[in-house]
């Protein structure tokens, strides 16, 4: 069989390419790259929110005009340094981002990409209505850029800076999404739930990635407008808006690569379609936005994620081995003495309008011991979890966690304070890796911040948190699927990686929602004694389960729940004794 080249070879490639083309290619392909390198830059943003992290945003081009017009400001009117103009234009950009990210990124569903056509169109107008912009005249005569004594006034001088930039801009985005941020990122789509859970901060990672796209726009358009050397509100429209995010969806919308190859198809097939189509049908007319809507169609009907997976079906990379990662190991959290009280719940209720799902349930869970939450479908059981931990907040009560009231606080925080959880319904991310997902649970291990890991200052610590991921699922028996993606396994399995990664938080209380659900005998015999050893390290476990095998084996106390009320409580063969308990969850007996 043969090899494919390996991806460092493909890169180097690439680069050499890049090097040579404007030596032999005409002006006109070199002006053509020079814009499929300013576009790519704007596209790479949009990879980064909408493809990474789930937010869609048509506004793009308002950035690059911000990043263009600081520029040619201070440039033409106040004599600045272009140099000196780069930093005001991303400063400019930087706050604009976090006030309309601030509201934007509350709305959710289609309200969202509604709200960034709102200021994309509202930034437009400014620039056309604001004098000292020049309004829709624009403003001409922005200086060149200069390196020492040599100006960059033709396409050729400036491809070199263009692609330079997009490049570095590249290798930062892989390295933020190779971080322990990037995860955090990566869970926005479709994980929000889980990363809370996690202690991931969900909206300060949504703003992170808002306002890097935008200054990724930013840079673009003070690029745009010294090449140029002219700027008017034309190329900052919605329509160009629109055109960017098609870039990032034909190209790849997930795929950092695929900002290049998609800012590249679409500007050459504009290009040819510019040429052709008055040609064939003997008019001229912005026929090609024809062209490329029935195009958007048909990619996101047969391709949605875009042409990128194609040709990187060409080149596949190579899985790597479950091998071992050598680092410095994580320090521990201190647990709770044995038999002190971890977890109080006091009258704790949760209503949906007139629906009362928990009503005054009271219980204790204590270090080093299991309890288990059970009753039949519906009792309530999950809700009750989704209180304690926050994802849900109770409607009323009280629930303590190592002394100190925890029911107002959000999930995240929480967390932080030393409890974990698993889901009723497994919340894995299918595309990532075992190690990846698990790593999640680390989130609140580490400290590095997301510009740290874009200039991969933080491989140290991300060196510690994978090998305590990996630790976590050989402990769990999975060491063999380390690598593998997590939405392939069985789902008994995946549920323990769920376990995994609630461990590798280092939680001292552990809540877990239906764990053997789906594993076969030997499986559930497997986590039975994990449970036991980590009950005798003295974490407390939190158990809800509808196995009663499994239960009565393993359980130190029962709590049972019946339409949200605490039925029964008591040691397991007490609870086995239970007439009302029988009646209740079997239905009675002869």
């Amino acid at each position: 069989m043969k090899r494919s080249p390996q991806p460092t070879i493909l890169v180097l490639l690439f680069v050499a390419a890049l090097l040579l083309a404007p030596l032999f290619l005409p002006a006109f392909y070199v002006t053509l790259l020079n814009y499929i390198g300013l576009y790519a830059i704007v596209a790479l943003g949009l990879v980064l929110l909408t493809g990474v992290g789930g937010l869609t945003s048509f506004g793009q081009a308002a950035f690059v005009g911000l990043g263009a017009y600081t520029s040619a400001y201070l440039t033409t009117v106040h004599g600045v340094s272009p140099w000196l103009t780069l930093p005001a234009g991303l400063l400019v950009t930087g706050l604009v981002a976090l006030s309309l990210g601030m509201v934007t990124l509350r709305l959710s569903g289609h309200f969202l990409p509604l709200g960034t056509i709102a200021w994309g169109i509202a930034l437009y107008y400014l620039f056309g209505n604001l004098a000292a912009l020049g309004g829709h005249t624009g403003i001409s005569g922005i200086p060149p850029l200069q390196f020492f004594d040599i100006e960059l006034r033709s396409g050729r001088e400036f491809f070199y800076l263009i692609w330079a930039v997009l490049l570095v801009i590249i290798l930062a985005t892989r390295n933020l999404l190779d971080s322990r941020e990037g995860r955090a990122i990566r869970a926005l789509k479709g994980g929000t739930l889980m990363a809370e859970a996690m202690g991931v901060n969900t909206p300060r990672s949504k703003i992170v990635i808002f306002t890097v796209a935008a200054l990724y726009a930013s840079i673009s358009g003070w690029l745009y407008a010294h090449l140029q050397r002219f700027v008017n509100p034309t190329p900052f429209s919605l329509t160009q808006g629109i055109e960017y995010l098609f870039m990032a969806v034909v190209g790849g919308v997930s795929h950092v690569w695929g900002a290049i190859l998609g800012a590249g198809l679409i500007t050459v097939l504009k290009q040819w379609l510019q040429d052709w189509l008055p040609t064939l049908l003997g008019k001229s007319g912005n026929f090609e936005m024809i062209v490329f809507g029935l195009l958007m169609i048909f990619v996101l009907h047969r391709a949605r994620d875009g042409v990128w997976p194609f040709v990187q079906r060409l080149f596949p990379q190579r899985r790597p081995g479950a091998c071992p990662i050598k680092a410095q190991a994580l320090p521990r959290r201190p647990l709770p003495e044995t038999d002190s009280v971890v977890l109080e719940v006091k009258d704790a209720s949760k209503r949906f309008g007139g629906l009362v799902a928990n009503d005054r349930m009271s219980f204790r869970v204590r270090a080093g011991e299991v309890m288990a939450l059970i009753g039949p479908n519906g009792a309530g059981k999950s809700t009750m979890f989704d209180g304690i931990s926050g994802v849900d907040p109770l409607t009323s009560g009280a629930v303590s966690f190592c002394g100190q009231r925890i029911e107002a606080l959000p999930a995240r925080d929480i967390a932080r304070r030393g409890m974990s959880r698993t889901f009723q319904h497994v919340r894995l991310l299918p595309a990532m890796s075992v190690l990846e997902n698990v790593a999640i649970g680390t989130h609140l291990r580490g400290r590095k911040s997301f510009v740290a890991a874009a200039c991969r200052m933080d491989r140290d610590e991300e060196a510690r948190l994978l090998q305590e991921a990996a630790a976590q699922i050989a402990r769990c028996g999975l060491y063999e699927q380390m690598h593998e993606p997590a939405g392939s396994l069985p789902l008994g399995k995946q549920r323990i990686v769920e376990i995994a990664r609630a461990l590798a938080a280092d939680p001292c209380l552990l809540l877990l929602d239906e764990p053997a659900a789906g594993l076969r005998y030997l499986e559930k015999q497997a986590l039975g004694e994990l449970l036991r050893r980590l009950r005798s390290e003295g974490i407390a476990i939190l158990l809800v389960e509808h196995d009663m095998d499994f239960v009565m084996g393993l359980a130190d106390r029962v709590v049972v729940m019946e339409f949200g009320r605490k039925l029964a409580a008591g040691l397991p063969e007490e609870i086995q004794r239970n007439p009302a308990v029988v009646e209740a969850y079997l239905g009675g007996v002869e």
